[in-house]
């Protein structure tokens, strides 16, 4: 009876798995539908937030979905090459939004809270991009758990929610809301 030896040679790292993370991709105006349908049917998750502006013409009005973000669609890929030129090589694609055309991943809080607020009923507005000012947790109600920047616009508390690599933000009242330090 013949016994193998099995050799394990610890010398070398093992082989880093690459996870999907999103990123911001910069498109050309008007063209975020178009390439967000482009990136499904190469089977690329993307998330492209809507919101719904009533447009007026001289003889009708119409409610329209437009871009919350204007040349910007958010994608979900692994950091390879491949899977980069992959979303790169989609017409209308300009580039990925961050350092060196590599992308700047994009931490899954940030897409979840963008779409929590596009979907939510809750009034909001756009607001200038903040990196400054006191990160802050929700702990009560429906935004329950969601992080963003507190601050203060005409005695009324707001919490930002910022999508760092695109420098956009959110703006939502938080008044009533319980809030503690994140």
């Amino acid at each position: 009876m013949a016994v193998s030896s099995l050799a394990l040679d610890f010398s070398q790292p093992l082989p880093q798995v690459e996870t999907e993370s999103w990123y911001g991709l910069q498109t050309r105006p008007r063209h975020e539908k178009i390439v967000t349908q482009r990136l499904e049917e190469r089977g690329v998750t993307t998330f492209l937030p809507l919101v719904s502006e009533v447009h007026r013409w001289s003889d009708r009005k119409k409610t329209v979905q437009v871009p919350l973000f204007g040349c910007y669609v958010f994608a979900k890929f692994k950091p390879t090459r491949t899977d980069r030129l992959r979303v790169l090589r989609v017409d209308g694609v300009f580039g990925l939004v961050g350092s060196q055309g590599e992308g700047t991943p994009i931490p899954d809080e940030q897409i979840s809270a963008v779409r929590s607020l596009v979907e939510t009923q809750l009034p909001w507005s756009t607001h200038p991009f903040l990196k400054i000012g006191q990160r802050v947790r929700i702990r009560s109600g429906v935004l329950d758990g969601m992080e963003g920047i507190l601050v203060s616009r005409n005695g009324d508390r707001s919490l930002v929610i910022s999508v760092d690599a695109i420098q956009r933000s959110l703006a939502v009242r938080v008044e009533g809301y319980e809030v503690e330090p994140a």
